[in-house]
């Protein structure tokens, strides 16, 4: 089968690799309608996140499910299933309690020994607790996969910090970064009830987006320049809830200066760069809470699914650029030039 492997950075290649196939009796193969390429994936196009040369890469998928081992009881040949970007095996302790990224036996697609998810097919490990079916009738819906494929990671992951930030009806929230999972955050806090979304942003085509799914008020400063914008908007206090999706320390910094005195930070954005950008004294003494981390999006599926199915939340205009497995590393090239937001692979 083909694959998207990267051997360098900036070194994204198509390539012959093995064929998924069963190793375990829990297993399934999956063979890939739609992937795409996240955000994280560019700190090891950058060479930011360290690779193996050689090694798979990608990990948001949705597919028909090819076979089953013999222990796998929830699925069969020909059913629909899209993937969280981690597998699970669903009865550890961790599982249990919903925090399905620190599984003990879990693991990303794309790490070393796995498949990845912008390939032809992937094996699938505890595929009853990791996948979830869905109507075999959204195959025919080009739009609704795209919005289904964001379970798999973006729109789980900006749920989860808006979640992690409080957001609930009559809050004020304000939303750091305006990639895919900033993006969906708003998303995620129009559907929980927020009475006043902002939006820090620069990119017109992006926070336009962003006043489609729900924000009410755009800043396009950075900095200091941008607490200050976000303080003018909200009375002089900051927002109840912060969501931090870009993980710099400059914008970690931001969401800090943003937050008023009792309200949250949830953070989702892959920290990187020289330092976390936090001051705990002034946290501590405005009672700030920060919240956050690796997103547990199989654990968050099964509430989102109904209202992506019923059209009630849409995150699929995310998805800005199409490209064939042959266009994959153009669409790396894309989105790392900022050309494009999110580039969708369709096989």
């Amino acid at each position: 089968m083909r694959a998207t492997v990267i051997h360098a950075p900036f070194d994204i290649r198509v390539e012959d690799v093995p064929d998924a196939a069963l190793r375990q009796p829990g297993d399934a193969v999956v063979r890939v309608v739609r992937a795409c390429v996240c955000g994280s994936d560019l700190w090891a196009y950058r060479g930011e996140a360290a690779r193996e040369p050689g090694q798979r890469i990608g990990h948001e998928f949705l597919g028909v499910v090819e076979e089953t081992g013999s222990e796998v009881s929830g699925l069969r040949a020909g059913d629909l299933v899209v993937a969280p970007f981690m597998w699970s095996d669903g009865v550890c302790e961790y599982c249990v309690e919903g925090l399905t990224t620190s599984c003990v036996h879990g693991g990303f697609w794309g790490s070393v020994g796995s498949d990845g998810g912008q390939g032809e097919a992937v094996r699938v490990p505890f595929a009853d607790a990791t996948l979830v079916k869905l109507p075999a009738d959204a195959l025919s819906d080009d739009r609704l996969l795209s919005g289904l494929l964001a379970l798999s990671d973006v729109m789980g992951t900006g749920h989860h910090a808006a979640v992690g930030a409080g957001v609930g009806p009559g809050t004020t929230v304000a939303v750091v970064g305006d990639g895919a999972v900033g993006l969906c955050g708003v998303l995620a806090a129009k559907r929980l009830g927020a009475e006043r979304i902002i939006a820090l942003g620069r990119h017109e085509a992006r926070t336009d987006l962003a006043r489609t799914f729900g924000a009410t008020d755009v800043v396009a400063e950075r900095g200091e320049a941008a607490v200050a914008a976000v303080r003018e908007l909200t009375r002089g206090q900051g927002a109840h809830a912060v969501i931090e999706a870009v993980g710099t320390e400059q914008s970690m910094r931001t969401a800090v200066g943003i937050t008023r005195d009792g309200g949250a930070i949830g953070y989702v954005g892959v920290p990187h760069g020289s330092g976390t950008g936090l001051d705990l004294g002034e946290m501590f003494n405005r009672n700030i809470a920060l919240r956050g981390g690796v997103a547990p999006v199989r654990s968050y599926i099964g509430e989102l699914l109904p209202d992506v199915l019923s059209g009630a939340i849409d995150p699929s205009p995310v998805f800005d650029l199409a490209v064939d497995l042959d266009g994959v590393p153009g669409g790396y090239k894309a989105m790392d030039q900022r050309t494009a937001l999110k580039a969708i692979v369709r096989f």
